[in-house]
């Protein structure tokens, strides 16, 4: 969630134990344990449960735990925030605070979890919560939390004593603790000049050792707080076609596979489940021919999305018209998809022409390998509609590293204007997590804003209750009629292969958060 990553997806939810337990515990005469027995070819260790990932993560840099690709591996494994959410009731509930209180408008009181302590030995207090919210937030190391899921919002921390921190905002903000869910809690010695590769955190796991290319391991915190979990280790090894990852489930070599497609063959261990993301190509407004008003409702009406989703995408979606999908505070149920009209695309388009648009300017769509399955099989099918439509359109696939760099402001000067192909998800549940960043001048993701719409989303974050939603719904409907910064593609739904030696649930928050302590030997 620079998902997807996969992208640009943020979520956080660690539920209470009571949320925890997906069955009863057996005990270890009772079930099978994943690895247990005969030493399998990978040579991963008994007691130890195998994941392979669609690829490689770029970094567990807790401050970037809001991407995908790095929070599915550190999230609620690696490290932990003060407060978490839970993705089936929304709820927010205690972490590494155990409660928290609204002094005033601009002013909280959290208490923080005593008895904690790092995984190099450190105990966890307030000034290491202080001292991790003031790195992720404001910092000069361009942490992807402060732009995605901050905004903008200037903040103080301050530890009044070990166990007590206040955090003071300068303007009004329902919904901090919220926020704070997302800032992943590391110790007060983590660099403030550089992000770290491999963190230290208070999770139950802890790195054991990253092979770089070829495998990841963790091992679990004997000086964990909380329960510990089932697994004594987690491997995680990745593979870029969905096939292998989930023959590798088939053949006893894995025990989750994630990012699958239908044809990919996981058979009887396909898991089907609801993923909250929503795949969208991000409109480079700034420069011509996409600076036009006109070519960017042309790119909406030129791409079918039903056949895109029937097709390509094997059913397994939802054409979408707006990126915040419904369940979440502020989607907007009066935004409908654009409606396939490939006339009105190419009528728009020679209109803009005639007025000395250059539509014959290339335009590059930036793809992500792996974002989601079939990624380089829908851009052919979108590049393929647009140049019907009249414009002229490159793919450029790439990894996820140099995806990132076309992501996340500042963007490469030199690319010419550029259609990005990306995913969000918001398991927040707030449109606060999407607008700002995404849709704002200034927004970490944003590649175009308005001043109209700056204000539209400030009045939302301010408001609170049904004034709030309504709020957001506004300003999402004034972006789908007078911006049109995206084309939206479809609310996406994910495919994981699951092995008869383990049990586990996967829920909205899955694609970004992967708990390993929701991960159970098979009774």
């Amino acid at each position: 969630m620079p998902p997807g990553i996969m992208n640009n997806t943020p979520s956080r939810r660690r539920a209470a134990s009571a949320f925890l337990a997906l069955g009863a515990m057996l005990s270890a005469g009772a079930c099978s344990v994943a690895n247990s027995g005969p030493e399998p070819s990978s040579g991963a260790a008994a007691s130890t449960v195998r994941i392979v990932l669609p690829e490689e993560p770029p970094t567990l840099e807790p401050c970037d735990a809001s991407l995908t690709a790095t929070g599915r591996v550190t999230r609620s494994n690696l490290t932990e925030a003060l407060t978490e959410r839970d993705p089936a009731s929304g709820e927010l509930k205690p972490a590494l605070a155990t409660e928290w209180k609204q002094d005033s408008p601009t002013e909280w009181t959290f208490s923080v979890r005593q008895g904690v302590k790092f995984h190099d030995g450190t105990a966890f207090d307030a000034k290491a919560a202080a001292f991790s919210i003031d790195r992720a937030v404001g910092s000069k190391i361009d942490c992807n939390v402060d732009g995605y899921v901050f905004g903008g919002v200037e903040l103080t921390a301050t530890a009044v004593d070990a166990a007590t921190l206040k955090v003071k905002t300068a303007k009004e903000d329902p919904i901090l603790p919220l926020r704070l869910s997302f800032v992943e809690i590391v110790p007060t010695t983590t660099s403030t000049t550089g992000k770290v590769r491999e963190p230290v955190g208070t999770g139950p796991y802890k790195i054991a050792k990253w092979d770089t290319g070829r495998s990841l391991r963790l091992e679990r915190f004997a000086g964990y707080w909380g329960k510990a979990p089932d697994f004594a280790a987690a491997e995680y090894v990745w593979r870029g076609e969905g096939s292998i990852r989930a023959a590798m489930v088939k053949s006893d070599e894995a025990d989750i596979a994630v990012g699958l497609a239908p044809e990919d063959g996981a058979g009887d261990a396909a898991v089907q489940f609801p993923n909250n993301e929503t795949s969208y190509l991000r409109i480079d407004a700034t420069k011509a021919p996409l600076n036009d008003l006109r070519v960017r409702q042309a790119i909406n009406y030129a791409l079918d999305k039903d056949g895109l989703v029937a097709s390509v995408f094997a059913g397994l979606g939802k054409p979408a018209g707006q990126i915040v999908p419904a369940g979440v505070t502020g989607h907007s149920t009066a935004i409908q998809p654009w409606p396939y009209d490939a006339a009105q695309a190419k009528k728009l388009i020679a209109e803009a022409k005639a007025d000395g648009v250059p539509t014959d300017t290339p335009i590059t769509i930036i793809g992500r390998n792996g974002i989601y399955p079939k990624a380089a099989e829908a851009m052919e099918v979108v590049q393929n509609s647009l140049t019907e439509a009249g414009l002229s359109v490159k793919i450029q696939m790439l990894d996820v590293n140099a995806w990132l760099e076309y992501l996340l402001a500042p963007f490469p000067k030199d690319a010419g204007p550029t259609l990005l192909q990306a995913q969000h998800g918001n398991q927040a549940g707030d449109a606060a997590f999407t607008m700002g960043q995404i849709y704002g001048t200034k927004g970490a993701q944003s590649s175009y804003g308005t001043k109209e719409l700056d204000e539209l989303i400030t009045t939302a974050e301010q408001s609170s209750g049904q004034e709030r939603a309504a709020a957001f719904a506004k300003a999402l409907e004034y972006q789908n009629k007078d911006v049109v910064r995206d084309a939206v593609l479809a609310h996406m739904t994910g495919i994981l292969a699951l092995s008869k030696k383990v049990s586990y649930k996967p829920d909205a928050a899955t694609n970004d958060e992967m708990r390993l302590a929701d991960i159970h030997p098979a009774g």
